[in-house]
């Protein structure tokens, strides 16, 4: 019998059963229970240590830019709280002063109009002088306008002109004072310091174009300057922030003096 190569052992394994086919993918040695639990244990231990050292680390740099730059934040943390308190305090001041002038300002108001002109000037008096701008101005303007009243024009005029000479009072009220100050002695004014006081008030389409413009004319007038007069006049007729009543007046004046007013516009339209 000749020699040959012996045949290999096969090995067989019956798969057919389940159960051995389950055991033959089966790790041989797998972690028990106690030991999964303790493995996730020092997982979760070694999260919480990375985290503490984390925080720890942040919390050590921010106590380094506190010991460097604290002093500055801080320093600049109470600038801007002493300039809030201290706004507040001076806006609270300032509304609590308003308040008491706006309500002496109001007795003094029905002082004059009860016709109890000492103690109304002693009011005003006393608003006055307590500085300021809108309450003081309007004292005396009031107070003026009590001495036109009482006949004491001479009075009312140096009052006025007290108000319109004064920088901290609000323009409207210096022009009002000028305008009423010229007014107050028009008939003794020389035509020309007239015209020269009022003329920059005399503006079209200005607040005051209307009273100024009225006297500008009027001044204008007693010099002879009729031409001049009735421009005025018309460009007040056309102006219509000029009152109605006024601006009629002016219409029937230009027109008296040879000047065109233009067409009516205080009058509706024909056709409407």
């Amino acid at each position: 019998m000749a020699q040959g190569f012996a045949k290999p052992r096969v090995h067989s394994c019956n798969f057919a059963d389940p159960k051995a086919y389950l055991l033959a993918l089966t790790p041989k040695n797998p972690l028990s229970a106690p030991d999964r639990k303790a493995a996730d244990r020092r997982a979760a231990q070694e999260q919480v240590f990375l985290r503490e050292v984390d925080d720890a680390l942040r919390e050590d740099d921010a106590a380094r830019l506190f010991r460097r730059y604290g002093l500055m934040i801080g320093l600049a943390i109470f600038a801007v709280l002493a300039g809030l308190a201290g706004w507040m305090a001076w806006t609270n001041h300032v509304e609590g002063e308003a308040g008491r002038k706006g309500e002496a300002f109001t007795i003094a108001l029905d002082q004059v109009e009860a016709g109890r002109w000492d103690p109304a000037k002693a009011s005003l008096d006393q608003i006055a002088a307590q500085g300021g701008s809108g309450y003081p101005a309007s004292a005396r303007l009031v107070e003026a306008g009590v001495a036109l009243d009482r006949k004491q024009p001479d009075d009312a005029a140096r009052i006025f002109a007290a108000v319109a000479a004064d920088p901290t009072a609000p323009q409207p009220y210096r022009d009002l004072a000028t305008i009423r100050g010229v007014a107050a002695k028009f008939d003794s004014l020389p035509p020309q310091q007239v015209i020269d006081r009022l003329k920059p008030l005399a503006v079209p389409g200005g607040s005051w174009f209307g009273s100024a413009g009225e006297l500008v004319a009027i001044a204008e007038l007693k010099l002879g300057q009729k031409a001049q007069a009735g421009a005025m006049f018309a460009a007040m007729a056309k102006d219509t922030t000029v009152p109605g009543s006024l601006r009629r007046r002016a219409r029937q004046l230009a027109v008296q003096l040879g000047s065109d007013p233009g067409e009516d516009i205080s009058s509706p339209t024909l056709g409407q």
